[in-house]
């Protein structure tokens, strides 16, 4: 069955980026001109994904905005002159077919993709973390995609982390088929020891996964932090069925973080047309001060 529903979890508070999130959703935090759910959108997009639900909770109206029409603006931009901008914002909400629920506890990444499930139904269907801007020629969520119709199992997203960070992030094991493709057959939720660790692979901000997830998560106890972990139901996946991993090709920015959101701004900034001259030439500048 082709993968067209794609659900994007953006509940998180986004704590690590305090103060900036107190009033606005880290989600909504910009990179150069667009915020950084736009992105994950458009990756969801040229995925062939037709139909994306957006989990989000308290204080996070401002995405349904965001991917709303306008008028007002819109009458404005036209009066102006301003067609290729006003054509610009009109886009954003012809994107896809963008629908919105809750999470009305945060308990945890298992627990939001849970709440999809009415929408998600009896299909395959793509996850996008919220947090995690991934950038490249060849969408990320497209390489996934394109694992689940040749292997016919959920997939994970995977790059290997360095030692000493494996412990924040999921481990997995993992067996290669071919090129940058994986066998997964078990993972750990921040591996506490050294014994636990199973490689330095760890699940990125991207997976796919059949509707089975559902009934999984309904039985899954919470995990590290008190939360229902979303890696704790893959975990069964992986022992029972089998999972595929994709070590994708792209460049992956942490917008929970704010040295990955500085990264971000930089380098998109670099690639962009109009920017990127000038831009280049004030860093080049500003690094004989430092």
């Amino acid at each position: 069955m082709k993968v067209t529903k794609a659900v994007i979890p953006a509940a998180g508070l986004g704590t690590r980026v305090l103060p900036a999130t107190k009033s606005m959703p880290k989600e909504m935090l910009p990179i150069v001109d667009k915020p950084a759910i736009q992105y994950i959108v458009e990756e969801a997009v040229n995925s062939g994904i037709t139909d994306i639900l957006i989990i989000t909770n308290r204080g996070k109206g401002i995405i349904e905005d965001h991917f709303d029409r306008s008028p007002e603006l819109e009458e404005r931009l036209l009066a102006s002159g301003k067609k290729d901008v006003y054509d610009e914002v009109v886009s954003i909400s012809k994107l896809a077919n963008i629908y919105f629920i809750r999470q009305k506890e945060t308990k945890g990444l298992g627990h939001a993709v849970n709440c999809a499930k009415s929408f998600v139904g009896n299909e395959p269907f793509a996850v996008l973390y919220g947090d995690d801007v991934i950038i490249g020629e060849d969408p990320a969520c497209a390489q996934l995609i394109r694992a689940y119709e040749k292997y016919g199992k959920s997939v994970v997203g995977i790059k290997a982390v360095p030692e000493s960070d494996i412990s924040k992030y999921s481990s997995l094991k993992v067996d290669k088929l071919e090129d940058n493709i994986y066998s997964c057959t078990d993972m750990i939720e921040k591996p506490k020891t050294k014994e636990e660790v199973l490689s330095l692979y760890s699940i990125l901000g991207r997976c796919v996964l059949t509707p089975d997830i559902f009934d999984i998560l309904d039985n899954t106890p919470p995990g590290a932090g008190g939360e229902i972990q979303l890696t704790d139901a893959m975990k069964t996946l992986a022992q029972t069925v089998g999972m595929t991993g994709v070590d994708y090709t792209g460049k992956r920015y942490d917008m929970g973080n704010k040295f990955g959101i500085l990264q971000a701004t930089v380098e998109v900034a670099l690639k962009n047309p109009l920017l990127a001259e000038p831009f280049k030439a004030y860093l080049k500048d500003l690094v004989t001060t430092l």
